[in-house]
């Protein structure tokens, strides 16, 4: 409370919002309102019940907010008439009536305040018709900030999903061809195996035949990894080599040879075990392995696209947090490594992904599923700055007692003159019907409103970064992002 002073309605008419009032109301202010002085220090703080309305007379005063464990300034003003505190008193309890800053004085300052409930009255008896308005406003944009808000998480659901099923279908694809193939390679095994049982084979060379599959079968899992040049100089060296032994369209069968690891010291083991075996049964037993060896690499294909699919399918249901609480502490890169995911196909091949993760950052408590909405927002607009081509930086890093994570770009950046807009609700660069501009206006109430955090944007031309931060210790007692409304600072 400050120190109290006699209210002159004619000095109230000085201030412009009551310059429009007569006598009778000016008379009415001065009667159940107050003037007061404030020496520097605390008026009031964020979070404590909205009671009174203030306009400042003379001094100066300034608001500010807290984000990620600190306090920021909104504004400093000394402006005649600047208003602050319980203005939207007079909506009742259709709003939160807690004070979504703290405000402070900085020098001796002279208030004119009301109680919230006379302010309310005040509004309600004399502006019937601009609180209806006011509250239309208002309300209307709330709603409109759901209603779209709402479209435009469906729409980036339809893109994730149309992405996801793409994603899915190449590896579905890929098991379903591999599975033919590997039908007619033991067909052909068991063809092979019926003319071999035929041929001169006494026990000792049946045996070690097998003995050579089992090694052909074990060798497929560890096969070095060749480059385009050096498979090609093999595969010539095995074609000539089983062209010289009388093996038809050796040439068809050496890039398999090669996939698994052989050479010809492998094969001259095999020309050695099967000594006194030549032509016909010779070749047999070369395509017997050969078969063997076709066999292993398309179960290899199979596991390689199944696992795939699994993998997808566990990014699809960490992204959504299904059967999950919503409030949970989890590792962060999780979370950012599955929206990735979720973002391959539109992240496409030219752009390269660069993750700098620090993998010593604590588990952050939060509310996973909306986080994975902030990253795809984030990441979502740092592909389109780039046109499809550039790098995507993802970094992780402790600041204080807060969890960073920055979503960086070699776009062309933010110009200085929006940079303070972007996250304004329906703002947007992009052209006409590719963007609402709602995605950082949701990010923002996300992690600020929701979490108690950070998000701000550096940026210069090659170099933009939208770095978020993410107190390290929370409560799950924060209410909904749409349900918080952050107070006009000082006017």
């Amino acid at each position: 409370m400050g120190q109290s002073l006699i209210c002159d309605p004619e000095e109230l008419r000085d201030l412009f919002l009551f310059e429009k009032l007569n006598d009778e109301q000016l008379a009415w202010l001065c009667k159940d309102g107050r003037v007061e002085r404030f020496e520097p220090g605390l008026v009031y703080r964020e979070g404590d019940p909205g009671t009174c309305f203030y306009v400042l007379m003379e001094g100066e005063v300034r608001l500010t907010k807290m984000s990620g464990g600190e306090e920021i300034e909104l504004v400093r003003t000394d402006h005649h008439g600047s208003y602050s505190g319980a203005w939207t008193a007079y909506m009742g309890d259709k709003v939160d009536q807690h004070y979504a800053g703290s405000f402070y004085v900085t020098k001796p300052s002279k208030f004119f305040v009301l109680d919230a409930g006379v302010f309310s009255k005040m509004m309600q008896e004399w502006f019937p018709m601009a609180v209806h308005l006011l509250e239309g406003v208002f309300f209307g944009n709330r709603n409109a900030n759901e209603r779209i808000g709402q479209r435009e998480r469906l729409l980036a659901l339809g893109s994730l999903s149309a992405g996801l099923t793409h994603e899915l279908n190449n590896p579905a694809a890929a098991a379903v061809r591999a599975t033919s193939a590997l039908r007619e390679r033991v067909a052909g095994m068991r063809h092979k195996l019926k003319m071999m049982s035929q041929g001169k084979f006494d026990s000792a060379t049946m045996d070690a035949l097998a003995g050579l599959q089992e090694e052909a079968a074990a060798q497929v899992a560890k096969a070095p990894t060749l480059t385009p040049m050096e498979a090609a100089d093999r595969e010539d060296e095995l074609g000539d080599w089983l062209e010289a032994h009388d093996i038809r369209n050796g040439w068809d069968i050496a890039p398999t040879f090669v996939q698994a690891g052989f050479d010809i010291d492998w094969l001259e083991k095999v020309h050695g075990t099967l000594t006194g075996c030549e032509g016909a049964v010779f070749e047999g037993a070369i395509r017997w392995l050969n078969y063997t060896v076709e066999t292993e690499l398309l179960m290899n294909e199979i596991a390689d696209s199944t696992t795939r699919i699994s993998t997808l399918v566990n990014a699809a249901k960490q992204y959504s947090q299904m059967d999950r609480a919503p409030f949970q502490v989890v590792d962060i890169h999780d979370l950012l490594d599955s929206t990735l995911v979720m973002l391959g196909r539109k992240i496409g091949d030219d752009i390269q992904v660069v993750k700098e993760y620090d993998h010593a950052l604590p588990a952050v408590p939060c509310y996973a599923a909306e986080l994975n909405q902030v990253w795809t927002n984030l990441i979502d607009n740092a592909i389109s700055a780039m046109s499809g081509h550039g790098t995507l930086t993802i970094r992780t890093y402790r600041e204080g007692d807060c969890a960073a994570v920055e979503i960086g770009d070699t776009g062309p950046g933010v110009p200085l003159e929006i940079r303070t807009r972007i996250f304004e609700p329906f703002f947007t660069t992009k052209p006409v019907g590719e963007g609402t501009g709602l995605g950082l206006d949701i990010s923002f109430r996300i992690v600020v409103n929701k979490h108690h955090g950070d998000i701000r944007v550096e940026s210069e031309p090659g170099d933009t970064r939208f770095i978020v931060r993410l107190p390290l210790e929370g409560s799950s007692d924060a209410v909904a992002p749409e349900n918080i409304e952050t107070a006009s600072p000082a006017s």
